[in-house]
């Protein structure tokens, strides 16, 4: 893959389209690529994160975090971002992940990241923004999700008395 590739897979990423040509130079040529034959694992579940992974090419399957009866892998394909909080903090991986085919994923580090966003200060705030978004989104379903299990578990009123 040459340089133009690499900066047309990585702005399709998630939050790395805010991210202007320059930025995704600097993450291509700075970030560790690793390639993967099927099977091989990516990461394991309680892993230290090192970082998040886009994926080049090929596909990559996370087994989900409480596997069961009709829960099956999240596949991740090209463009795709694993470990989105990885990108930012250094922390426990959440799942397993390996390739499902042949892949090329790369590694950009919380060091990485800080410094494109230092050096692209846009984009930071673009980021900022986005991931702002994502939390206010999360904690309206959140609320949502408290609300119906306070319904759920509500004493339900006698004959003749009123609803608390």
């Amino acid at each position: 893959m040459g340089l133009d590739d690499d900066i047309a897979i990585l702005s399709a990423a998630p939050l790395f389209g805010f991210l202007g040509r320059d930025a995704l130079r600097l993450l291509s040529f700075a970030a560790e690529r690793r390639s993967l034959i099927p099977g091989v694992r990516l990461f394991a579940r309680d892993e230290r994160s090192d970082g998040g992974f886009v994926v080049m090419s090929g596909t990559i399957a996370l087994a989900p975090r409480f596997p069961g009866p009709g829960v099956e892998p999240v596949t991740v394909g090209r463009s795709g971002l694993i470990g989105r909080l990885a990108l930012f903090l250094r922390g426990e991986r959440p799942c397993d992940a390996h390739a499902v085919t042949s892949a090329e994923v790369i590694r950009i580090t919380p060091t990485l990241m800080r410094r494109v966003l230092e050096e692209f200060p846009d984009a930071a705030q673009a980021i900022h923004a986005e991931l702002s978004d994502d939390l206010s989104v999360l904690a309206h379903d959140l609320d949502e999700v408290r609300a119906r299990f306070d319904r759920i578990t509500a004493p339900t009123p006698r004959d003749g008395q009123a609803p608390r």
